[in-house]
């Protein structure tokens, strides 16, 4: 298995973000992962990238744990963020060669693919342009050519289509699916329902940090009773409620625990006065 997670589970003192979260991802499989704002979508991704540690259970990416073994998990994964992030001052060019040193390819080799792709995205006119002055659909198709770079075994996405023009939405959703027929894997978080309707290959839908449907989009139509579209079954399975917050789940539980721990000093120092 290419994503593995069991019993994930991931709190943020009392605020529960992920609850006992188990799901498989293979070779081959592209799974668009839904749900409302602070459903448990972005601690979800933060745990298969490493950038979380679960309070219990185990995630493994490739069959490495991505705590224990976390360098050969990283070796194996790319993650696009929704906000694509670059350096100023670098070239398109620059970074791309920065990644590709990153990931230990070897000079020529990085130079070809970054050429190949970056002829691919429609990026090699401006690709030698400092990064600063890129529009954001730009940074995004630059972004996600760093990001196959290296050709990875499991790409982590989030909102892939934010901010693209028709032409090169479709060249990232080809770019998608060719990467899951060469036996890759690509784990897809998006509010873009027709997206996922259109390009997933089975489909799993968290609410409140569990996972509560998962499977293609026929076996979900069984599960919501409806024969319509993604979105009518997404309604249907969450019963169209939303989340507690709009908050992004990470935020909301760090600011929680925070208060908590800010109200539990000021208790602390009560009671020390009063002694």
């Amino acid at each position: 298995m290419s994503i593995e997670l069991d019993n994930a589970t991931k709190r943020f003192g009392a605020k529960v973000a992920v609850r006992d979260l188990t799901l498989r991802v293979g070779a081959g499989e592209l799974y668009a992962f839904l749900g409302a704002n602070g459903a448990g979508k972005t601690t979800t991704i933060k745990l298969i990238t490493g950038l979380l540690r679960p309070t219990s259970g185990a995630v493994r990416v490739c069959g490495y744990d991505v705590h224990a073994d976390g360098m050969n998990a990283r070796r194996a994964l790319s993650y696009i963020p929704d906000r694509p992030f670059l350096y100023d001052k670098l070239s398109g060019r620059e970074f791309l060669l920065f990644v590709g040193r990153m990931y230990g390819m070897e000079p020529g080799e990085c130079a070809r693919r970054a050429e190949e792709l970056s002829e691919r995205f429609g990026t090699a006119e401006y690709i030698d342009e400092l990064t600063e002055n890129y529009s954001h659909g730009m940074k995004q198709r630059v972004v996600f050519t760093a990001a196959i770079l290296h050709d990875p075994q499991v790409l982590v996405i989030d909102e892939p289509m934010v901010g693209l023009d028709p032409r090169s939405a479709r060249l990232v959703k080809d770019a998608l699916r060719q990467m899951v027929g060469r036996g890759g894997s690509v784990f897809m978080s998006t509010h873009t329902l027709p997206i996922a309707e259109e390009v997933a290959d089975r489909i799993g839908i968290i609410r409140r940090g569990t996972l509560v449907a998962e499977g293609t989009v026929d076996e979900l139509r069984s599960l919501g009773h409806t024969s319509g579209r993604l979105e009518d079954i997404f309604l249907t399975i969450t019963n169209d409620e939303p989340d507690s917050s709009d908050e992004p789940e990470g935020k909301q539980a760090e600011r929680e625990a925070r208060d908590g721990q800010e109200k539990e000093a000021g208790g602390q120092a009560r009671r020390e006065e009063q002694e």
